[in-house]
């Protein structure tokens, strides 16, 4: 089992730079004997002294790493298409990763969490470690990585960059302006992992179609048609919406080809063995299945009853929150959204309008971020199945809330006061503030993070050495990414990372484009030109401001496309409003010819909508044709060993009958 891979230091854990260690004391300090048992563990350490911390990089060779796999039992492909459970003896017989890598970068940082989480104390006795002359007793059995971080001596471990790939993928994909769709994808899946490399084939894809309604919106918006206005508009109605039907279909395949490219296999369970987010020790309170079915095997009856309870008890779990965020939003949102929508209708001043807005958003924006908090709180008394689920559950609650707030006011101009000209004036605001100036908070506010911490580090430090002489500077790269940010979502780490506002904002932006398209067709080009901005952008923060995230099991977009869904059907409901109010001018409401037009068009989107899903298969043909070979190799493969056995065993027992 031999790869010929350089070494390269993928973890990093921080702990405060200690006091001088009195003689004799070397073997009982805390880095001493964390470093110590982490080469026992087969890791390799480096030890760097920063400024204000000590830097443990570790590293892991490929025998270290593959005895860490079988201990986990995770599931690999197979050449033969089948995935099975890791075997070092048999390597050759999996599929490398696309980089040539034998395991994925998901699959290192599990074996890394089970190697250090996997240090415990053996001996006879308890230990003592000793740390700036405090005394911490290391029980028997105790593990040392959660021991550690209790006694706030492990400050924080994070995943790190490696410079070489970094400043490769800078180069081929954050500086990249020429070809502004197209995107290294595998190189960012091997990187980043499966969750960040699926959001940014689903952003360049989305954004490649985006480009056809862009042009045609432009073209509708601006030339003027007169009478033929109310023909137009209709037929720009119809072609955004089965444009939308259309991504969303061919996104599946699109996804569906890349799980077929990349070797992706979560069939393990090692997420609920760890928490994944930052390490920690603690594994998140779920109900283990496996203690249901012991029951159910010992008894049946009783077993069925526990079985139900668990599963009724689960499901008005989630009713009940989602209960209460439906009851705070009612209560709490819309009083305070219709009552900005009614402000901004009576102000006369379109500076003051602009004003209020951009404060309105700032004000809902923490209201809305206080509510995805509480909404991760009452997702962790769930029991939910797996990390995935939980995640879903989160997506579903947050845009229920960001829904409310986007869309609220738009349907009280749109519906209500009927007002084209005011309504164009908000989606516009709305798409400047939202788009523009997010883009610019969230370049910006890692790099003012990043440089806030190092003038903090260079105070502290100045102050410690008083009077000597000499300019302070940062001499490790390991110290600087300590101190950039986090990729971490905006309700928290626990149950998400910086993809969830990522996905919420292009969810945000695909509901305003698509609602209203026939109030503002050049919206699609603004979100084109945003979105081209975006991926450079978004690109530029992962690789240049912030440290590299945790990698995150996941194969789909997950519950973001079933929001993308619900999107679409509001968006035939919404333009079909929209286009019978033109009809309506006088608001009597008759049922006229262009109404009853309407109307059939609305029905016949819908089934549209429906049906098509049954026109474009989900998966492209070679995908099915790859599996069903690869079923039958395995199938063949099994019958031969099957009978080999069972001819075998009758082989025997004729022997035995002659002897």
């Amino acid at each position: 089992m031999k790869e010929n891979v350089e070494l390269v230091f993928e973890i990093c854990v921080v702990i405060p730079k200690r006091e001088a260690i009195l003689k004799g004391d070397e073997d009982f300090d805390c880095g001493n004997v964390f470093a110590r048992e982490l080469k026992n563990a087969g890791l390799v350490v480096d030890r760097v002294i920063g400024n204000s911390d000590e830097f443990f990089k570790v590293a892991a060779p490929l025998e270290t790493l593959g005895r860490a796999a079988a201990e986990l039992r995770i599931m690999k492909r197979t050449h033969i298409g089948m995935d099975l459970q890791f075997d070092m003896v048999e390597v050759d017989a999996f599929v490398k990763q696309p980089d040539g890598s034998l395991f994925s970068w998901y699959e290192r940082f599990q074996c890394y969490c089970h190697l250090m989480h996997g240090i415990v104390n053996n001996s006879k006795s308890s230990r003592i470690l000793k740390f700036n002359r405090r005394e911490i007793r290391w029980e028997v059995g105790e593990h040392l990585l959660p021991k550690l971080e209790s006694e706030i001596i492990i400050k924080q471990i994070f995943p790190l960059h490696d410079d070489k790939i970094r400043k490769k993928l800078l180069k081929t994909w954050a500086l990249q302006w020429w070809d502004f769709t197209t995107q290294p994808v595998d190189e960012i899946y091997a990187y980043y992992g499966s969750k960040i490399a699926i959001y940014f084939a689903f952003l360049g894809m989305y954004t490649q179609w985006l480009l056809f309604p862009a042009v045609v919106g432009l073209i509708v918006y601006f030339i003027d048609y007169g009478s033929a206005n109310l023909v137009v508009l209709p037929a720009f109605f119809i072609a955004v919406i089965l444009w939308a039907i259309m991504f969303s279909q061919f996104w599946k395949r699109k996804n569906a080809a890349l799980l077929a490219r990349w070797p992706i296999t979560y069939g393990n369970a090692v997420d609920e063995e760890y928490k994944v987010v930052g390490m920690k020790g603690n594994a998140q309170p779920r109900q283990n299945p496996m203690d249901l079915i012991k029951l159910l095997e010992a008894d049946r009856v009783k077993g069925k009853k526990v079985f139900t309870k668990y599963e009724w008890f689960n499901h008005l779990l989630r009713i009940r929150n989602d209960a209460l965020i439906i009851i705070s939003i009612i209560c709490l949102q819309l009083p305070f959204e219709l009552a900005y929508a009614h402000l901004y209708e009576v102000l006369n001043k379109d500076i003051i309008k602009f004003g209020l807005t951009a404060i309105y958003l700032a004000t809902i924006q923490y209201i809305t971020k206080l509510g995805g908090k509480v909404s991760v709180k009452l997702i962790m008394f769930e029991h939910n199945e797996n990390p995935e689920t939980r995640a879903d559950s989160l997506v579903y609650k947050v845009f229920g809330l960001y829904f409310m707030q986007t869309y609220i006011g738009i349907f009280y101009h749109a519906l209500l006061h009927r007002n084209f000209g005011t309504l164009r004036k908000v989606l516009i605001q709305r798409l400047l503030i939202s788009e523009v100036v997010q883009n610019l908070i969230e370049t910006s506010l890692p790099y003012i993070n990043y440089n806030y911490k190092k003038y903090a580090v260079r105070q502290n430090k100045e102050k410690e050495e008083k009077g000597s002489a000499g300019t302070f500077q940062f001499t490790s790269r390991v110290e600087k990414e300590f101190l950039k940010a986090s990729y971490t979502a905006s309700t928290g780490e626990e149950l998400e990372d910086g993809l969830f506002d990522d996905f919420l904002e292009l969810a945000l932006q695909f509901g305003m484009i698509l609602m209203f398209a026939c109030a503002f067709p050049p919206a699609f080009a603004m979100s084109a030109l945003n979105n081209i901005m975006e991926i450079r952008t978004d690109a530029l923060k992962l690789l240049a401001m912030m440290k590299r995230p945790v990698p995150r099991a996941s194969a789909t977009v997950g519950a973001w496309l079933n929001i993308f869904q619900f999107l679409i059907l509001m968006s035939i409901c919404t333009n079909c409003a929209l286009l019978a109010w033109l009809f309506d001018e006088e608001g009597k409401w008759k049922i006229e010819p262009g109404l009853v037009v309407i109307l059939i068009m609305e029905h016949a989107l819908l089934l549209i909508k429906f049906g098509f899903s049954r026109l474009v298969p989900a998966e492209p043909a070679w995908v099915r044709a790859a599996r069903a070979k690869n079923s039958s190799q395995a199938r063949d493969m099994y019958t031969k060993r099957l009978l080999r056995t069972i001819s075998g065993g009758e082989k025997t027992r004729e022997l035995k009958k002659i002897e």
